[in-house]
């Protein structure tokens, strides 16, 4: 399957609440909750008009994965972009239907590929998120740390680990 990243565009919000919405129970079992507020479609687009401003500002970079029909397939983001010490944080998230297809780490180069104006990204998962972690190691991100500090998600103890790639 063939993939894009585009902008984020206003006219996406729509389909992308329905992405998120459709996809929520399977995030959560990775990434804590973003909250009961963000699936409702009128804080939603609020919070969606925020991020286009914050990307207008050059702060960070909101991208979706598409597939060959253009459907949103998951997201990608460079975030807390810092022009003077040229250093971001990149995020990403594919939608449960797409998992294990190698999305996850093609959207990553792709991301990689494009204008990027800083000479470090950093990444974080969680230790029981191993496809989070084989997509940054495949795309050369090394691990630089975990956190001793332990919480629990979903049942589970769990630590984030911290990546670090230098371009």
């Amino acid at each position: 399957m063939e993939i894009s990243i585009n902008s984020l565009q206003e006219r996406d919000a729509e389909e992308l609440y329905q992405f998120e919405k459709n996809n929520r129970q399977f995030f959560e079992q990775m990434v804590p909750s973003r909250g009961e507020d963000y699936y409702n479609f009128e804080t939603f687009k609020i919070r969606h008009g925020e991020l286009l401003v914050e990307q207008q500002e050059n702060k960070s970079k909101f991208y979706l994965i598409r597939d060959n029909s253009g459907s949103i397939i998951g997201r990608i983001n460079l975030v807390d972009i810092d022009i003077t010490n040229e250093i971001a944080e990149v995020g990403y998230r594919v939608g449960q239907e797409y998992g294990g297809k190698g999305i996850g780490a093609r959207a990553l180069k792709l991301l990689l590929e494009t204008e990027i104006s800083v000479k470090k990204i950093k990444a974080k998962t969680t230790t029981n998120n191993i496809a989070s972690q084989r997509i940054l190691e495949k795309n050369g991100f090394k691990q630089v740390y975990i956190d001793e500090n332990a919480f629990k998600m979903n049942g589970q103890k769990l630590q984030f680990i911290d990546y670090l790639l230098e371009l």
